[in-house]
């Protein structure tokens, strides 16, 4: 166990992080009738970054086209420079990371894809001094086609989650999230957003700890009532061709612009793990543009644009 937070911080956190992907993955198995494979895995002493974890997996399900949901826990050396890029006087320190990292991907495309990621991190610095420790984490919902009231649930519960510490973490981690799920060089959102913190220890270990989890409790409730209402809904094959091309932007956002996955990847974090947010299909055209009046078009002037949905 690392020296960067005592040994019952972590184990808390630890624990909760375990028993939040338990609760997570068999409510999505049992939607979609499909068992996640469990695939265990560490990383030894004597590599750069050592530490274990649990990937989860759901592939050709009826609901879920693919469904990722992963725990790691691992020490390293040296924060890499995508966790240092906000707090420079940590570059170069020994640090400790835990999360739990989600994407689902549906089948149909009237039901839209989900992320959630729930973190903690402790670095002591290099020049000595007390442990450093912070939060991160969020959920944001990535429509193919836009349904209002799928938008206004999910934002609500995102309210209600973060109302118990302040009225004002919701419009902030809300306003967070829509700068950050942004593709710079498309000039566009992600999606219709959801909340996002990172850096996060204001609050103090307990109550910034309590409001990580907080969100993580709330995510089920986010997302299954979308799910039970779209996942039988008719669509054409025009339709999925539609959510493929989408698929791509998620591609772009997680490739160039991640900072999880550029941390993953920059700290010598296992791939396989890193990239099971991305989907199993997915397609790109040369300038694409839907039709004005058509349900596509609507995603780009109604839904994509930022906006308050509550």
């Amino acid at each position: 166990m690392s020296t960067t937070t005592s040994h019952l911080n972590a184990q808390t956190v630890r624990t909760y992080l375990l028993g939040l992907q338990d609760r997570i993955t068999t409510a999505i198995a049992s939607i979609d009738g499909t068992a996640f494979l469990e695939d265990g895995w560490s990383k030894p002493s004597g590599e750069l970054l050592q530490g274990n974890g649990i990937t989860r997996i759901l592939e050709g399900g009826p609901v879920f086209e693919r469904a990722g949901c992963g725990f790691s826990h691992v020490t390293g050396p040296r924060l890499p420079p995508s966790a240092t890029q906000h707090r420079p006087e940590l570059a170069g320190a020994p640090f400790e990371a835990m999360g739990v990292s989600l994407v689902f991907h549906p089948r149909n495309p009237m039901v839209p894809t989900v992320h959630m990621n729930v973190r903690m991190i402790a670095a002591t610095p290099v020049g000595g001094g007390d442990p450093v420790c912070w939060f991160g984490g969020g959920m944001d919902l990535t429509p193919y086609y836009g349904f209002e009231e799928d938008a206004v649930h999910f934002h609500t519960v995102c309210r209600d989650a973060l109302a118990p510490f302040g009225d004002d973490k919701y419009p902030r981690f809300k306003t967070w999230c829509d700068e950050y799920f942004f593709l710079k060089h498309r000039n566009e959102q992600r999606g219709v957003g959801g909340v996002f913190f990172d850096d996060f220890s204001e609050l103090g270990f307990d109550n910034s700890f309590a409001m990580m989890r907080a969100v993580g409790d709330a995510f089920l409730k986010a997302y299954l009532p979308i799910v039970e209402r779209r996942k039988a809904l008719p669509h054409t094959e025009a339709e999925r061709d539609f959510q493929l091309y989408r698929r791509g932007r998620y591609v772009e956002f997680n490739l160039v612009w991640d900072r999880g996955t550029h941390f993953g990847l920059q700290s010598g974090g296992r791939s396989e793990s890193i990239l099971l947010s991305m989907p199993p299909l997915v397609s790109w055209s040369y300038a694409k543009k839907p039709e004005p009046g058509t349900p596509e078009h609507r995603l780009y002037t109604d839904f994509l644009p930022r906006r308050d949905w509550i």
